[in-house]
């Protein structure tokens, strides 16, 4: 028989029972992430190969990149490299007319077809180099520009030493084999966005179908401006010893990706094995820009200066390749030194910005002084002097 004491006692418990349901019931389910996945890159029938972001510089794909390849016609971007800036600098014009040596005449491989002791126009010398692939184009305008290859051939170890291809060594300017002339998938990345970035309108020449000269019509031997429409670069190049080569580039919307491919075994695969890697970055990643360089993102509190403030930001543009719908999921943050104290130089490194995505880093910028400041007043170096004493005092006793 239930005793009013019994019957109090059950009450509770159903209470508590139901208290405990209500309450599981209510609590939010817990938020787990899901980690998205990217596949590995495809497969690639290629002894080298590289695909970059053009941006970001971030690697999707690579195999051997740092190993040291022979480079062939591919050697003829930093031909051309070296064109354009003579150009830029003022040293020749496009329609300045080179005389044809007989060595350029008679240089084997890829031909445009000059003839020795004729007149030709740098213009059509690029086009024939570009396009065409020739060698006595190259050749031709090797000796106009330095009187011989050979120091022709030191002019481009010079440009390549200064862009960073610190793998890279040139004994001539068309790529026919040499032991002492050779570079890597990734030194030659390194080229192909120095090109583009510095030289955009000459980079359209190698978007260029075919070129006719002496009445001799040749087609570019990039296929992939053909299948591709968003391809719209850059060189190939073939011989025995290294295989069949392709640096190529393409852009899709706001995002463009380089490609290198190294030592295939035909010519169709080498614009096969580049596709596949260029659809592969673009199917998987997206690219941002986070913010512009000398942007404005942080504050600094600077002491003993004849101002308190000094805005922080990045030396160049910031951009991150991340996988495709994690852009959300990154996350941003900075440190600035402490006890920042006058003077300070623009370009000072005063602290650190990083971006991670899911715990790991994938962008760290030093945080450079946005401006000058110099030492204030004698007074307010005192009084500043107080302050930060009184500030480490506080500090301390906590």
């Amino acid at each position: 028989m239930l005793t009013i004491k019994n019957t109090f006692g059950i009450l509770a418990l159903l209470c508590v029972s139901i208290s405990q349901v209500a309450s599981a019931e209510a609590m939010p389910t817990p938020k787990v992430a899901t980690p998205h996945v990217v596949p590995s890159a495809p497969s690639i029938a290629s002894e080298a190969y590289l695909l970059i972001d053009f941006d970001s510089g971030y690697m999707l794909a690579n195999k051997n990149a740092d190993r040291r390849i022979e480079p062939a016609s591919l050697t003829k971007i930093m031909t051309g490299y070296v064109v354009i800036n003579e150009l830029h600098n003022g040293n020749m014009s496009m329609d300045e007319e080179v005389t044809i040596s007989e060595k350029a005449w008679k240089m084997p491989g890829s031909k445009m077809f000059i003839e020795v002791g004729k007149k030709v126009k740098v213009r059509d010398l690029i086009k024939g180099m570009v396009i065409q692939s020739g060698n006595d184009a190259s050749v031709a305008l090797a000796e106009m520009i330095a009187g011989s290859e050979e120091v022709f051939a030191q002019l481009m170890n010079k440009y390549a030493k200064s862009l960073g291809m610190n793998h890279t060594h040139f004994v001539n300017a068309t790529g026919l084999p040499n032991p002492d002339h050779y570079t890597t998938a990734h030194d030659l990345a390194i080229l192909t966005k120095s090109l583009i970035t510095k030289f955009p309108e000459e980079y359209k020449w190698y978007s260029q179908k075919k070129f006719t000269f002496n009445g001799i019509t040749q087609y570019n031997r990039n296929k992939l401006l053909w299948q591709d429409p968003t391809v719209d670069g850059l060189k190939t190049g073939h011989t025995k010893s290294a295989g069949y080569c392709l640096v190529a580039s393409a852009k899709r919307e706001d995002m463009r990706l380089i490609s290198v491919v190294l030592d295939t075994a035909s010519s169709k695969m080498r614009v096969q094995e580049s596709q596949k890697l260029l659809n592969y970055g673009f199917r998987f990643f997206e690219t941002h820009k986070l913010y512009s360089s000398q942007q404005r993102l942080n504050d600094a509190v600077v002491w003993e200066g004849n101002r308190d403030l000094i805005g922080l930001g990045t030396q160049q543009d910031l951009y991150i390749t991340i996988p495709r719908g994690q852009y959300k999921n990154i996350t941003i943050e900075s440190s600035v030194q402490p006890d920042i104290v006058a003077p300070i130089t623009k370009g000072q490194v005063l602290g650190n910005l990083h971006i991670t995505l899911d715990g790991k880093v994938i962008a760290e910028r030093p945080l450079i002084a946005l401006a000058d400041v110099e030492e204030g007043s004698f007074f307010k170096k005192l009084m500043d002097q107080i302050r930060r004493f009184f500030n480490r005092f506080f500090s301390f006793l906590d």
